[in-house]
């Protein structure tokens, strides 16, 4: 299946488990894979028969910048859920949700969760 990517937005959110995080907030990246039918819109070269990907950064942004969650995967399910709803030319999203700094002692990259929902999975 073809697939639209989105990769490396960065926004800053206060989602986490500790009060700091909530807090003070924190970066957040997100890499977003939209799996849908591109055979038409490479057809036409007309933007409504694809996901219009400023609109998908718009959703993600709406999302991490919005009401604090404890969880990344919750932050996760709620984006593939708004992108699923909104976006009926996607079939199948796989999200990826990165916490660059996490308040856990060492040394790492980042933390991250991937999730794949899809219009079947019901």
């Amino acid at each position: 299946m073809d697939k639209i990517i989105l990769k490396g937005m960065e926004f800053y959110g206060y989602h986490g488990v500790f009060k700091e995080e909530n807090k003070l907030g924190q970066r957040f990246k997100v890499d977003v894979s939209l799996f849908m039918d591109l055979s038409k819109a490479g057809k036409t070269d007309d933007l409504d028969d694809t996901a219009n990907y400023a609109d998908i950064y718009k959703t993600c942004k709406k999302i991490v910048e919005g009401k604090p969650m404890k969880l990344v995967e919750a932050v996760a399910e709620k984006i593939s859920t708004s992108i699923l709803e909104n976006f009926s030319m996607v079939e199948r999203c796989t999200i990826c949700l990165y916490k660059p700094d996490p308040p856990i002692p060492g040394h790492y990259q980042s933390v991250a969760v991937e999730i794949t929902r899809g219009r079947d999975d019901e």
